[in-house]
């Protein structure tokens, strides 16, 4: 089992200097790593430039400049470039897929703020001082810097990252560690059915609200940002707005996640069992296709793109994806089953005598079967039948 561990970094200003121009060199091998493939596509009759070509050429690179590329890590140079070449194959993935993607881009310093070492020990140690009480994580170039660590690690430390997030540096680490026990049978089995107007409501007629982060955090970003378009380049106005805008971008994001940990924390400790909607959320999020006009060329008909805005926001504050990957993490730690089923039809379902129809749902919260008159709230109607959805598979596919 791998885990993920993120600690906050307290360097001294030198090493900020330090992992500030380790990054700034990495991004730099990159962007000649993405010029090198352009070029030989473009005028080398097609060539297509593979990762073991470049990174065999890392060598010759370092002896040409040891001062900024000679004195980082080989490992984490090679990581780079393993970036760069994921980016390629997944740019060729969509393309195959009949996507529309975007060529992987040059990046500039605001956009290149991490640095990954593949294995603790090659250019970093991880607690590199075991007999100091205070915990720290060497990398070469940089030295020993201090971790505010407020959790133990537990297993063998794989991969360690660097990431500066504004002002901040963070750690962040890949632990493998065996199973560990489960935690006590509880009995008890619930679905849930995701929501905007409640984040999810489960089969025993509970509801967790949606806390709706963005949406508060709404005013003061827009005023952030309208002062941030007033602001002249290059200006160290215009870089104070930049460092606000992203504060509150970041405090958004970790509410998030402090509820999401939270909820599938609670769902974890009360529930054996537990089934979701198996749901398609770049698909829910995508924007409506254009109806251009038969009668006049080149104008559109309206298509309720405004509406569909506003939901696609609804749905990417809620957080969903983000939610359902964490309740499995904590899930498979605890020894729990959770399973995702097809959601459709489960809101239009009566759960008391199985009949399907649009008109069992005449609004968003009520629920009315028209065939034997039985009423409920229709999320709770469909986390039940999410519920019997998923002991059904899970009987059909006994581990």
């Amino acid at each position: 089992m791998i885990r993920a561990y993120k600690f906050l970094m307290r360097p001294t200003v030198g090493q900020q200097m330090a992992l500030s121009e380790m990054l700034r060199d990495h991004c730099s091998l990159y962007n000649g790593a993405l010029q090198e493939r352009r070029d030989a596509w473009r005028h080398v009759s097609r060539t297509s430039v593979q990762y073991g070509m470049q990174s065999a050429q890392l060598k010759e690179i370092r002896a040409f400049d040891p001062d900024c590329q000679g004195r980082w890590s080989f490992s984490s140079q090679q990581a780079t470039l393993r970036r760069l070449g994921k980016a390629f194959s997944a740019f060729f993935r969509r393309v195959k897929a009949g996507d529309v993607p975007g060529y992987p881009r040059f990046r500039g310093m605001s956009r290149f703020d991490t640095v990954e070492f593949p294995e603790d020990g090659d250019g970093c140690r991880w607690d590199s001082t075991p007999q100091d009480p205070i915990t720290r994580v060497r990398f070469l170039g940089v030295g020993h810097v201090k971790v505010n660590q407020h959790r133990p690690v537990i297993g063998k430390v794989k991969t360690i990252s660097v990431k500066r997030e504004g002002k901040r540096w963070y750690v962040i680490l890949t632990a493998e560690r065996v199973q560990p026990e489960p935690k006590p049978k509880t009995g008890s089995m619930a679905g849930i059915d995701m929501g905007l107007a409640h984040f999810l409501a489960d089969s025993k007629g509970g509801f967790v609200e949606n806390p709706r982060h963005g949406r508060k955090a709404a005013a003061k970003l827009r005023a952030a940002q309208q002062a941030l378009a007033r602001c002249e380049r290059q200006s160290g106005r215009r870089k104070k707005m930049v460092r606000k805008v992203a504060e509150l971008h970041r405090k958004v994001r970790r509410q998030r996640l402090d509820h999401a940990h939270k909820t599938a924390l609670d769902l974890v400790r009360q529930h054996d069992f537990i089934a979701h909607e198996d749901l398609k959320i770049r698909n829910m999020a995508r924007a409506p296709k254009p109806k251009p006009d038969p009668d006049r060329f080149g104008t559109f008909l309206p298509n309720g793109a405004a509406a569909k805005a506003g939901l696609n926001r609804s749905i990417s504050e809620a957080g969903w994806g983000v939610f359902l990957s964490i309740l499995h993490a904590k899930a498979e730690s605890a020894g729990r089953d959770v399973i995702a089923v097809n959601p459709r039809n489960t809101s239009r379902t009566c759960p008391q005598c199985g009949h399907v129809s649009p008109e069992n749902r005449p609004t968003r919260e009520r629920f009315h079967c028209v065939a034997c008159g039985h009423r409920a709230h229709a999320d709770t109607v469909g986390a039940l039948n999410v519920l019997r959805a998923g002991l059904a598979r899970r009987d059909a596919n006994p581990a």
